[in-house]
């Protein structure tokens, strides 16, 4: 699933949704110059989701290791208390990766891809690994799509829409590029932003102050996207960086494949 295009969607409807809690997002404006170093934040956590994927299991426990080290020395402070707080606090950890797992699965599936409700919870479960490796006690974390559906239904009322948050989706909408590449921002970019939005829950629109099409819409759209995506060559879409699939493949044997390719051979 890890190897779908439309992750990079996915990617983004995580960061719209991360947003919406307050004390998250304070962390990630306290802690980060993502404005200046967009690409650097978004490739750092590619690379973090394509080591636990396709990497061993010593490169996953030494990628796990150094996020744990880095949050650990990371502090905020609360926008609403004044309060100073640790950005590795387990709640705070817990709603980074439940947004991202959820964004993940939801976008991918939506597409196109084809997953059963059980390969569905399937993920959830498995991604159990992933919290634990950025230190969360892995029995905490959701480990289904029932799970998954109460922890956010729990963590509604924290959630809200201050000036981070619209700080981070006038961002996504217009990162900083050169002028040279501002038309292809608006044509390109900005439609993949805001198609990734548009996926977002309707609770997280009503907190954005910002309508969004219909569902059926934007199933549509997305589905379109999936189907466009995917008739690209996978081994052209392999090329881009940061090419943990291709490092699998080398390392697994000339037979490997991610498992969606090897249907039919």
């Amino acid at each position: 699933m890890h190897g779908d295009p439309m992750m990079w969607v996915a990617g983004i409807r995580a960061l719209y949704l991360q947003a919406l809690h307050p004390r998250a997002v304070r962390g990630v404006m306290e802690n980060s110059d993502f404005r200046r170093d967009a690409w650097g934040r978004l490739m750092r956590t590619a690379n973090f989701v394509g080591t636990t994927t396709y990497g061993t299991t010593e490169a996953a426990e030494r990628a796990g290791a150094r996020v744990r080290k880095i949050h650990s020395m990371l502090g905020a402070t609360d926008p609403d208390t004044g309060e100073r707080y640790g950005v590795d606090e387990p709640g705070l950890l817990l709603w980074v990766h439940c947004a991202e797992i959820d964004s993940y699965l939801h976008v991918v599936r939506r597409s196109g891809f084809p997953l059963t409700d059980a390969q569905a919870d399937r993920y959830i479960a498995e991604h159990r690994v992933s919290g634990r490796l950025v230190g969360l006690d892995a029995a905490a974390v959701p480990g289904d799509q029932a799970e998954m559906a109460a922890y956010f239904e729990k963590v509604r009322p924290q959630l809200a829409a201050g000036a981070d948050a619209h700080a981070v989706d006038d961002f996504l909408l217009r990162p900083p590029t050169h002028p040279l590449l501002i038309p292809a921002r608006a044509a390109l970019w900005r439609r993949v932003a805001c198609l990734a939005y548009a996926s977002l829950p309707p609770y997280a629109h009503e907190l954005y102050g910002r309508p969004a099409p219909r569902p059926a819409v934007v199933t549509r759209r997305l589905r379109a996207t999936g189907t466009l995506l995917r008739c690209v060559p996978a081994r052209l879409r392999w090329q881009l960086p940061p090419k943990h699939i291709l490092r699998a493949m080398a390392r697994l044997g000339p037979d490997a494949r991610p498992a969606p390719y090897k249907v039919g051979r």
